[in-house]
């Protein structure tokens, strides 16, 4: 069957883009679960146009491969290895080793398709010679919540630092708790990605002396800033926990960060103070992200925002030599208005006690940890996701990266613990 050329550049064109947004959704505030499936068909829909048109789709897809096409390589991937064709699959090797961005489309790639369609070649991968496949193979095992054996212990001695960070996350995802003195080896990295991983990976081992380490990185700006936290939070006692968060808050500079940790603590002696800040307009927003983590509260549905929005130019902007120039994290938060954000408290919060813990409303336990993942948005399911880690020991870190079907078949099994293990992650027609 023929597919008309411009409707093969719609493909193409949707088809990355798309990728490229289901990244940003993963870590993003306003996409729940139901919201990432409704983005994952969407990218199923025009991967499905690219199979129609035969080695076309694919060829379309490789003449768009540059120094930037992270959708595109997304794309191409998931075609090559569903044709499983070795041509086509060293051409991609060969525009990774030239185009190292768009390794972030290969991992996503990896982690979208089956098990069954990337095991035949994650062999050879942990075994290449080139340290960039070997992190792709641990990286697919760790997506996939698949054990690679011994490949692990080898990843975690890797003279490379980018192997041994991607070891040591795989580690921790897959809760190898056999490996913990070997991860703890590497906990003064001076490598900040592989000092980073090692840390998370052994704080979700329930390791207090990788807390310290990661603190560090939860004061600083960057993309391991919001894991730490959660970690920490998730791990660490309620009376440090308040003494950090006291420190981060009263610091003009870690006061984001601050009010981000008071939601993951989850504790209602806070609220007021949230309140207080939803009038502070750079901070406006994360606050009412805290609030809503803690009450549940919706602030749109319970009409708990402004109809005004403030001024606030948080970024970016066109200039290369101003540091400003990231996307605002809360730009797709909701607006809380104090007053009313005030009037509800008022009515409900009897309904929560000082000093108890609370996630999406409910009393933080492994229970309500489920329920934060079955409804929660994707920051607040990150951090679902190692608070339910502290329950369940034995099992690997929920992934939610996953693709949406997988996650809510997985959340089906976890209703009880046990129901679920990394067997149902790698062959999900598990029963």
């Amino acid at each position: 069957m023929s597919t008309l050329p411009v409707v093969l550049d719609v493909h193409v064109e949707e088809a990355g883009f798309l990728a490229v947004l289901r990244d940003y959704a993963l870590r993003a505030p306003h996409y729940d679960l139901d919201e990432l499936g409704m983005l994952d068909d969407r990218i199923e829909a025009h991967l499905d146009g690219l199979r129609v048109a035969g080695p076309a789709g694919l060829e379309a897809l490789l003449e768009q491969l540059g120094p930037h096409a992270v959708g595109e390589m997304f794309a191409s991937v998931v075609l090559a290895f569903e044709r499983a064709d070795p041509k086509v699959l060293a051409r991609l090797s060969e525009q990774l080793r030239d185009a190292v961005e768009t390794e972030r489309g290969y991992l996503m790639a990896l982690g979208w398709l089956d098990w069954g369609r990337v095991s035949p070649w994650i062999d050879r991968m942990l075994a290449a010679p080139e340290p960039l496949f070997r992190r792709l193979g641990l990286a697919a095992c760790g997506m996939h919540r698949h054990d690679p054996g011994p490949a692990l212990l080898a990843g975690l001695s890797d003279l490379e630092p980018s192997v041994l960070a991607r070891a040591a996350r795989t580690a921790g995802e897959l809760r190898r708790h056999d490996l913990l003195p070997v991860i703890q080896l590497h906990r003064l990295h001076q490598h900040p990605a592989t000092r980073f991983w090692s840390n998370w990976a052994a704080a979700q081992m329930g390791d207090q002396q990788a807390l310290e380490p990661l603190r560090l990185f939860a004061e600083q700006p960057g993309e391991f800033q919001y894991r730490a936290v959660c970690v920490l939070l998730a791990w660490q006692a309620r009376e440090p926990s308040i003494a950090w968060i006291r420190q981060w808050v009263q610091d003009p500079r870690q006061r984001r960060i601050g009010i981000q940790a008071l939601g993951l603590l989850g504790d209602p002696v806070s609220v007021p103070w949230l309140i207080q800040h939803m009038a502070d307009v750079p901070h406006a927003r994360v606050a009412g992200e805290a609030f809503s983590l803690i009450t549940g509260a919706d602030l749109a549905l319970l009409d708990l925002e402004l109809h005004v929005l403030p001024d606030l130019d948080a970024g970016p902007n066109d200039n290369p030599e101003d540091p400003h120039v990231l996307m605002d994290p809360d730009e797709n938060l909701p607006w809380p208005n104090p007053q009313s954000v005030e009037a509800w408290w008022q009515a409900n919060g009897a309904d929560f006690q000082v000093g108890t813990r609370y996630i999406l409303g409910q009393v933080q336990n492994e229970c309500s940890f489920v329920q934060a993942l079955v409804r929660g948005q994707q920051r607040q399911r990150i951090a679902a996701a190692c608070g339910l880690a502290r329950f369940r020991p034995g099992e690997a870190l929920f992934p939610t990266s996953a693709p949406a079907w997988l996650q809510k078949r997985l959340l089906k099994m976890t209703d009880s613990p046990g129901n679920w293990h990394r067997s149902h992650l790698a062959n999900p027609s598990a029963p």
